[in-house]
C-alpha cells in the first residue's frame, strides 16, 4: 500500500519514513509541507493508500485537508500524527482511520497500518458487478484497540461517547437479543432508573443516527423489549483474529508467515483504552488467547533461529507482564543461543530483583536450575 506524510517538521518526515520502512506492506509515496502540495499529489495519484497528516500547519491544517478529502469520497485513509493531544475529539468528527500523538512508537505505528491494510483489503475483494447498496455488507468492525465502524464510504463517527459504548456492547453479542434492563444496569449503572431509561432512549437514537451515513442504521432492531446488532456477514477483527489463531495450533515453517500476519491482526486489547467495566472478562479472554499464541509463535521462531523476530515478540509480552516467568525463559534461551552470557545475566539479574521487589519470592526451582544450565554452556569472553 502506498502512503504519503504530510508535515510541515522536515524531521517528522524522517523520523515516519525510516518507522515505515520496516513494515513491508506499505511504500511512502511522497512527503510534504504542506497540505495543498499534498492535495495536489493525492489529485494526480489516485493509488494512494494512506495519509499521515499533521493537524496544525502553516496555511490549511490537516483537519482542512481531511474534510476535503471526505467530501469529496476519497479512499485515502487519513491518520493524524501531532502533538496536540487536545484536536483528538475534533478530529474524529472526521472519518479518519486513527489518531496518534508525536512520539509515535513502532509498534503503535504498525498497529494502525494493518487497520488500514485490513480495510483496504476488504473493501478491494469487494466484486465490481455488485450494485451500490451492497456497501452495507461490506462492513468493517474494528474492536481490537479501538471501537470503529468502516465501510468503503467512510467511517462512523460517534455522536456521543456512549453510543458508542452502546455499539461495542451489542457487538459483543451480535445477532443476539439483550434486554433493556441490562443494559441500563451494565451500561447506566449508577443513575436513577428513570434517568438511565430515558438515557438508554437518547443514545440508541444517537447510534442508529451515528450509523446511517453508512446505510447501516437499521443494523439495530429493536426486539421484545431489548435491542440487537444485526449486520450481514462483518467482518469484526477480534473473529477473526480468533478463528486464525486457533486454526494455527502447530506453528512450524511451512505457515511460520502466516502466523507472522495473524500476530499483527491483534491491534490493540478488546475495545482499546475504554475500559468498559462488563467486557472485563472477554478482554482478558483475548489478552490470554494473543499471550499464549505469540509465545507458541516466539517458540516456532527460535526453533528457526530466528531470534531476532522471536524477541521482539517476546519483549512485548514482557512489557505487558514483566512477572511472566515463561516469556522470561524463552528470553534467556535466546540469550544462550546469540552467545550473549552478559545479556543473560542481566536478564536473570533483574527479574530475580524484581519478583523480590513486587512480590518477596525467589524464582522457580525450574528457572534456576535453566539458568545454571545455559550460564554453563556460554565461555566467558577475554
Amino acid at each position: 500500500m502506498k502512503v504519503i506524510l504530510v508535515d510541515d517538521e522536515p524531521a517528522m518526515h524522517f523520523i515516519l519514513r525510516k518507522m515505515l520502512d520496516k513494515l513491508p506492506e506499505v511504500h511512502v509515496a511522497g512527503a510534504f509541507a504542506d497540505t495543498r502540495s499534498a492535495a495536489v499529489f493525492l489529485a494526480e495519484h489516485t493509488d494512494i493508500g494512506l495519509a499521515f497528516v499533521d493537524i496544525s500547519m502553516p496555511g490549511q491544517s490537516g483537519m482542512e485537508l481531511a474534510a476535503r478529502l471526505e467530501a469529496a469520497a476519497s479512499p485515502v485513509q487519513v491518520v493524524f500524527v501531532t502533538s496536540h493531544k487536545e484536536f483528538a475529539l475534533a478530529a474524529y468528527d472526521l472519518s479518519v482511520l486513527d489518531y496518534l500523538v508525536k512520539p509515535v512508537s513502532q509498534e503503535r505505528l504498525q498497529r494502525t497500518v494493518q487497520r488500514a491494510l485490513t480495510n483496504r483489503r476488504v473493501f478491494h475483494a469487494q466484486p465490481p458487478a455488485e450494485p451500490d447498496s451492497a456497501v452495507s455488507g461490506r462492513i468493517v468492525l474494528t474492536a481490537l484497540g479501538d471501537v470503529a465502524v468502516s465501510s468503503e464510504t467512510g467511517r462512523v463517527k460517534w455522536i456521543s461517547r456512549k453510543c458508542a459504548e452502546l455499539f461495542a456492547y451489542l457487538l459483543l453479542y451480535c445477532g443476539k437479543r439483550i434486554p433493556r434492563s441490562r443494559l441500563v444496569t451494565d451500561i447506566f449503572g449508577g443513575m436513577h432508573r428513570t434517568n438511565a431509561e430515558n438515557y438508554l432512549n437518547t443514545t440508541v437514537y444517537q447510534l442508529r443516527k451515528s450509523l446511517e451515513p453508512l446505510g447501516i442504521r437499521d443494523a439495530i432492531r429493536s426486539e421484545n423489549d431489548g435491542y440487537a446488532l444485526e449486520l450481514k456477514d462483518p467482518v469484526i477483527d477480534y473473529v477473526q483474529f480468533e478463528k486464525q489463531a486457533e486454526r494455527l495450533q502447530t506453528i512450524n515453517a511451512e505457515n511460520i508467515e502466516q502466523a507472522i500476519q495473524v500476530e499483527r491482526l491483534y491491534t490493540g486489547d478488546l475495545f482499546g483504552d475504554k475500559a468498559y467495566v462488563w467486557a472485563i472478562h472477554e478482554t482478558e479472554r483475548y489478552v490470554d488467547m494473543y499471550v499464549s499464541f505469540v509465545k507458541r509463535l516466539a517458540a516456532a521462531l527460535i526453533s528457526l533461529q530466528d531470534t531476532t523476530a522471536a524477541s521482539k515478540l517476546l519483549l512485548k509480552l514482557s512489557d505487558r507482564n514483566p512477572l511472566d516467568e515463561a516469556v522470561i525463559r524463552q528470553l534467556m534461551i535466546i540469550r544462550e543461543i546469540s552467545g550473549d552470557k552478559k545479556g543473560l545475566t542481566a536478564l536473570y539479574t533483574d527479574y530475580v530483583k524484581l519478583l523480590s521487589r513486587e512480590l518477596g519470592i525467589r524464582p522457580s526451582k525450574e528457572l534456576i536450575h535453566l539458568y545454571d544450565s545455559l550460564i554453563s554452556r556460554l565461555p566467558d569472553r577475554k
